[in-house]
């Protein structure tokens, strides 16, 4: 039907002087209304399956943190001989014991005290960005002069509940890894074969409890909220259009809440592991962990506050802008509305029964075929992804053809008509299996390029052979190379999925790649346990049995990391271009015929600032890490002055780890503002000031250069960090010892950690953290954010100048379609035009404006960001000249630095 501005639906105007051409045919077009779909019995059996599989997600993962639980917090409790009744390292195991209660307090409490203030900061924007959001909804939504209050409200309410539930799901994750750690370096205790079993599954069980809580607690919250405001709205499709626009909040809620806790979580933990590298293992050669570095224990809380409330905050925000991008693009289908609830609820369906396939994988790792040894843990985490693909898609084909529409006449028999596509119920379960499937394939090859299992990593390994500079220029190609067959994947989903169903297809698609989120968020959450495990096992001063285990499950962790990072980027990909979809879609639904068109200036103006984007957001980023990894630097080498006892082994004096827990907190507080401001206000000023054109410009370029940033970077920082555990571990003691002699002792074994090859590649491992950890990670939520912000807002865009912002009023619509026919008609011919005289002012005023707000812009974020005039005298790393052992140093090389100097 044609529709008028604001939705309203016309009522269809038939001919009546062109009944008596066709009779017969016009009788069955009458008489087929949405291909004659009705809704059918399983329809309505979709409610109770999105019940009951959120529950069970939940009561699984109250399973899962009892049989955690279980484990007691005593190095003995396995009664194995390698923590028995003689000390170890000087230390008894009733010490050893007390340190390790110590230890898991102190991450616990440094965990809880910055998700505390984070959450300040977060509550502070919900309470602010509330009435601000509500307020211009309303207006940009008016009809007739009167304000949609009632939309502006419960947009808002919307963005609320997402906001809590993202809150709710990161604080959940981060309070399981902390109290599973310990744990794990308890398990680890054992020797093997249990050992490793029991460590394993300890990590794994941590995983799953913050994997099955999130899609429990996500799928509950959304279905919730669908039901407490569909009351509010009729049954009509335009009814239903307005209230999925309304859920749209949901999804802004959750990406909101998840840009704080990624780029806040990330600078947190990558301020102090790069800080507490380089003053600890480079400066003073240190071990990893070691309980006299002042950094270590911020180092661990970074891992959860980061690795783990981040991400789930992040994949939780790509769950719910899938979803509600789905239900946007669905409920503007006449026959997806026509066959009934479970039709429109079918991606919810999906995410409800991956809950239940996911549960089943889980068992396979722990029980069916547990881990017995250190080869067996990359087969074991390699196999959750195949085997919960492979239950899965029966599972989705099964629901496609159940719930799905299947018109019995008109012109898409045997399917359904949405965005202009006729699709079938196949064509939707093709378009889920590209994206399950695909996540799969991502995975597999972001493996290959980040575990050392496999010749890319070994290559970086051996360039750190000539210096930390080789192994950093290996590490930036590999990461280039990364991402090529990444992008053609999503490129082939991309184009199967539209060519299937339209912008629904690319939706049903991205939930495809989330199906089986509760097992990569098990996997990825496995990691940082891991990580934190070991670092307990060695400030604990444990066996080094127990921290060759840990430090296996950690280069196990990395990799699963990264391939949790490929999901998550391949996935906000697709969410970004179903986010797109469903921008058009509602611009369209508002009577405004939008196309994307590269040639029109003002669209292709967009894309140039869209791609830049990503580099503006990732330059913030780093030198976020930098400046406060200065900070830790500085307050580590104050405290090795101070206390020169902390460089003697085994002394019992302690750091104070609360200073450096504090730098970390306060700088990551302060400087993840400015970056999710740039991300938050970028569409929202684009839309404001140059109009819906403009906007698609821009989330096409921040899409598309986003991914590929993204790719790269996190990979680049997985290859570093596993090319050092490969050092580390002596898979190159051969060639040190050939190349190093001095590094080999007495007894013939080599001191790998004393070479310059391990220190090359810690170098590297240092430069990638924030690679891998900050910038890379949350590109993920620029491409979602952007997207969900220009959904929600799309009505204050329109009531700005129809769509043309605010240079709508400056330059004349008659110019701008002037000048966009005439340069399709330049390409149309590909001839040359004549220079024409300008149209009139409008284009001197819209420079002068942009360049205004350009050059201003710059000088703010560099006043905004400037250090302190006062603190800059003081250096940010001292560099001392010293006589290593075994290693004199050169007097013309002494004569260079005191000239300098």
């Amino acid at each position: 039907p044609e529709k008028k501005k604001g939705g309203a639906a016309r009522p269809p105007q038939t001919p009546l002087a062109s009944t008596s051409a066709a009779p017969s045919r016009l009788m069955d077009d009458f008489a087929c209304v949405n291909g004659n779909i009705t809704a059918s019995d399983a329809s309505e059996a979709a409610p109770a399956l999105i019940i009951v599989t959120g529950l069970i997600g939940i009561a699984f993962s109250v399973f899962l943190l009892k049989l955690v639980s279980s484990i007691a917090l005593d190095v003995a409790s396995n009664n194995e001989p390698l923590v028995g009744s003689e000390p170890i390292n000087g230390a008894d195991v009733a010490e050893q014991n007390a340190r390790l209660l110590e230890l898991y307090a102190a991450i616990t409490t440094g965990a809880n005290a910055f998700l505390r203030s984070e959450y300040k900061l977060c509550g502070i924007f919900i309470v602010l960005a509330f009435p601000a959001m509500s307020v211009l909804i309303a207006w940009g939504d008016k009809e007739d002069g009167k304000w949609e209050w009632k939309n502006g409200w419960l947009s808002g309410v919307s963005f609320v509940v997402g906001a809590i539930t993202s809150i709710v799901c990161g604080y959940i994750g981060m309070r399981v890894a902390v109290f599973s750690n310990a744990r794990c370096t308890v398990g680890a205790c054992a020797p093997a074969p249990h050992g490793w079993t029991h460590s394993f599954n300890t990590a794994f069980r941590a995983g799953g409890v913050m994997g099955f809580s999130l899609t429990g607690v996500a799928l509950l919250s959304l279905y919730a909220l669908i039901l407490g405001l569909r009351p509010l709205f009729g049954s009509e499709q335009t009814d239903l259009m307005h209230l999925f626009e309304c859920i749209a909040g949901f999804g802004l809620g959750g990406s909101s809440i998840a840009m704080f806790g990624r780029v806040g979580g990330g600078i947190y933990t990558k301020a102090a592991d790069v800080g507490a590298d380089l003053a600890g293992k480079v400066v003073q050669d240190l071990p990893e962990d070691d309980p006299h570095n002042p950094g270590t224990i911020a180092d661990n809380v970074g891992d959860n506050v980061g690795d783990v409330a981040g991400m789930g905050s992040d994949l939780f925000g790509s769950f719910g802008e899938a979803s509600c991008a789905a239900l946007l693009v669905g409920a503007s289908s006449p026959m997806i509305v026509a066959a009934g609830w479970g039709a429109l609820m079918f991606p919810l369906t999906v995410s409800g029964v991956g809950i239940v396939v996911c549960l089943i994988t889980n068992f396979v790792a722990t029980d069916l075929s547990p881990v017995r040894k250190e080869a067996d843990i990359e087969r074991v985490l390699k196999t959750q992804l195949l085997v919960s693909s492979l239950l899965m898609t029966p599972c989705v084909y099964a629901l496609a053809v159940t719930l799905l529409p299947a018109a019995t006449c008109g012109m898409c028999v045997g399917g359904f008509v949405v965005g202009g596509v006729c699709s079938s119920p196949l064509k939707a379960f093709f378009c889920v299996g590209f994206g399950l499937w695909g996540g799969c394939v991502i995975g597999f090859v972001t493996e290959y390029y980040t575990s050392f299992s496999y010749s890319p990593v070994k290559e970086v390994a051996n360039a750190c052979r000539t210096g930390a500079a080789t192994n950093i220029i290996y590490g930036l190609a590999l990461g280039y190379k990364s991402a090529i067959v990444p992008v053609f994947v999503v490129a082939f989903i991309v184009f199967g999925a539209h060519s299937l169903a339209g912008f629904y297809g690319i939706s049903l698609a991205a939930l495809g790649m989330l199906a089986t989120l509760a097992t990569c968020l098990t996997i990825d959450v496995y990691g940082p346990v891991c990580d934190n495990a070991g670092g307990i096992a060695e400030m604990c001063e444990l066996h080094p049995s127990v921290r060759e285990k840990t430090d296996a499950l950690d280069a196990a962790g990395n990799t699963t990391a990264a391939i949790g990072k490929g999901f998550a980027i391949g996935s906000a990909c697709l969410v970004g271009l179903a986010l797109f979809g469903a921008f058009v879609t509602r611009l369209n639904d508002t009577g405004a015929k939008v196309t994307v068109d590269l040639l029109d200036p003002l669209t292709f103006a967009g894309l140039l600032v869209g791609s830049m984007l990503p580099y503006w957001f990732s330059a913030m980023t780093m030198k976020s890490v930098g400046k406060a990894a200065n900070e830790m630097v500085i307050e580590i080498k104050r405290q090795f002055d101070a206390n020169p006892n902390l460089l003697i082994p085994n002394h019992p004096d302690r750091p104070d780890y609360d200073t450096c827990i504090k730098i970390s907190t306060d700088a990551s507080l302060q400087e993840m503002i400015a970056p999710g401001a740039l991300v938050m206000l970028s569409p929202v000023l684009c839309g404001v000031c140059f109009g819906t054109r403009c906007v698609t410009g821009l989330l096409a370029g921040a899409i598309a250069s986003s991914v590929q940033m993204a790719i790269s970077s996190s990979n680049t920082g997985g290859a570093w960090d596993n090319a050092k555990k490969y050092i580390s571990k002596g898979a190159m003691d051969a060639v040190i010892g050939e190349e190093e002699p001095e590094t080999v002792d007495n007894t013939g074994k080599v001191q790998t950690k004393k070479s310059q090859i391990f220190k090359a590649a810690v170098t590297g491992d240092t430069v990638g953290d924030p690679l891998k950890d900050t910038s890379g990670p949350a590109l993920n939520i620029l491409m979602k954010l952007m997207a969900i912000i220009s959904v929600v807002f799309a009505p204050l865009f329109l009531a700005i100048k129809d769509g043309d912002g605010l240079l709508g009023f400056v330059v004349h619509d008659k110019d701008v379609a002037a000048a966009h026919d005439a340069v399709v008609a330049a390409t149309r011919r590909l001839a040359q035009v004549p220079v024409a005289s300008p149209a009139g002012g409008g284009e001197l005023v819209a420079m002068a404006f942009g360049l205004v707000v350009g050059v201003g812009g710059v000088l703010a974020v560099q006043r905004a960001t400037a250090p302190p005039r006062a603190k800059a005298a003081k250096p940010a790393l001292v560099c001392r000249a010293a006589k290593v052992e075994g290693t004199p140093v050169e007097p013309r090389l002494l004569a260079h630095t005191a000239s300098l100097a």
